[in-house]
């Protein structure tokens, strides 16, 4: 089996997956229990948010553990419009974001919110002059994620900040759920960032545990009601073994992260470099390192539809998928695209590599010998 669709969700680490399980076993207490099981399981809770924190150069309070990089999303937007809403309720993002950014914000429409989409070029980066003047007095809340999932552009996050710089009131939020182990995350966190979602398994952790950087002193509305767990902001039985599992992946995934990126990149530069030299091949991701992540290629094969190379590739055990694992299966267009000016007939073929430093030379070799293949066989279909 190849497996090439890491940006949808990655192999747990054998090390985080022990980690799991010994922590299961031992640690049976809900941290919120007075007794001593309790003292025990919050004790160990608390030193994984001091270990998260550690890693990416911030506080233990400045670090809140949800269930994935959508709630942490949710939480952020939906938040926000809760505490400043006195204040404004304009929003600004951009036109490639994530369904679990751009669906809350349509949520909040309905509310009387009001949101603007700030364009990007045909890179698929934000155009960060025009992101500026959308800016209004009445404006509360900047979103825009790291590294576009579809085509892995990596967006203008220090460009965004020293804008906002002038703006004190605005939240900034940055949906980093591609970045960590791909690019620098914690740089950002000493410049005009004050939201910052992760989620564990894009970094070989468990599935169900997300991460929410909240710089101190900014003020952010409760999305969960309940028990007052994570200091009253976020309620709800904390996920202890899949929270220090959490920080087990993170801290593998970080260790020699720049070495791992640039292996990854050559492995992505190699596909991209083969995979133009198909006539009918468009390639839709730039190998420029200031212009992209190391482990993201949107590509698509004229006239064959995403989901037809998807399923062509699975027959030979390969795993790719269309350019977003939550809109695959609702045969939803490449919103990035489509932002990036591609025409709608070339955006329903794109599909989508995400490399992971796992992954091999050899397995490159072979993904192209198949695509070769295929090549072949669709042109025959297509006379």
């Amino acid at each position: 089996m190849i497996y090439f669709d890491n940006s949808a969700t990655t192999a747990i680490h054998k090390e985080s997956l022990d980690t799991y399980m010994k922590t299961s076993q031992r640690f049976v207490g809900n941290p919120s229990s007075l007794h001593r099981l309790g003292e025990n399981a919050h004790r160990l809770l608390s030193k994984g948010r001091e270990q998260v924190a550690e890693l990416l150069g911030v506080e233990p309070a400045e670090i809140f553990f949800t269930s994935c990089g959508t709630e942490g999303n949710n939480w952020v937007i939906k938040g926000t419009a809760i505490e400043k809403a006195p204040f404004g309720k304009h929003i600004i993002l951009s036109s490639i974001e994530h369904p679990s950014v751009g669906k809350t914000c349509e949520q909040l429409e309905q509310l009387g919110f009001e949101v603007s989409h700030a364009p990007v070029d045909a890179n698929g980066i934000i155009d960060v002059d025009a992101l500026k003047g959308l800016l209004r007095p009445d404006t509360i809340l900047v979103s825009t994620m790291a590294v576009n999932n579809e085509t892995g552009s990596r967006q203008p996050i220090l460009g965004i900040s020293q804008v906002l710089a002038e703006y004190p009131t605005i939240h900034y939020h940055v949906d980093a759920v591609q970045a960590v182990g791909k690019i620098p995350v914690a740089e950002w966190l000493t410049e005009r960032v004050d939201f910052v979602t992760l989620s564990a398994h894009k970094f070989h952790g468990p599935r169900g545990v997300g991460i929410l950087y909240r710089k101190h002193g900014t003020k952010l509305a409760p999305l969960l009601a309940g028990g007052g767990q994570e200091n009253n902001q976020r309620s709800g039985t904390e996920n202890v073994p899949g929270i220090i599992s959490t920080a087990k992946a993170l801290r593998i995934s970080l260790t020699d992260d720049v070495y791992k990126a640039e292996r990854v990149r050559h492995l992505k530069n190699s596909l991209i470099d083969a995979l133009k030299e198909f006539p009918k091949v468009s390639v839709y991701t730039n190998e420029e390192t200031e212009l992209s992540a190391p482990h993201i290629i949107c590509f698509g094969l004229q006239g064959i539809r995403g989901e037809v190379m998807v399923h062509a590739f699975e027959e030979k055990d390969i795993y790719i998928s269309t350019t977003s694992a939550c809109s695959s299966k609702k045969k939803m267009n490449s919103s990035t695209l489509i932002s990036m000016g591609v025409a709608k007939k070339d955006a329903e073929t794109a599909v989508r590599i995400s490399l992971d430093e796992t992954n091999t030379m050899t397995e490159v070799e072979q993904f192209l010998t198949v695509f070769n293949q295929l090549y072949k066989k669709f042109a025959k279909l297509n006379g």
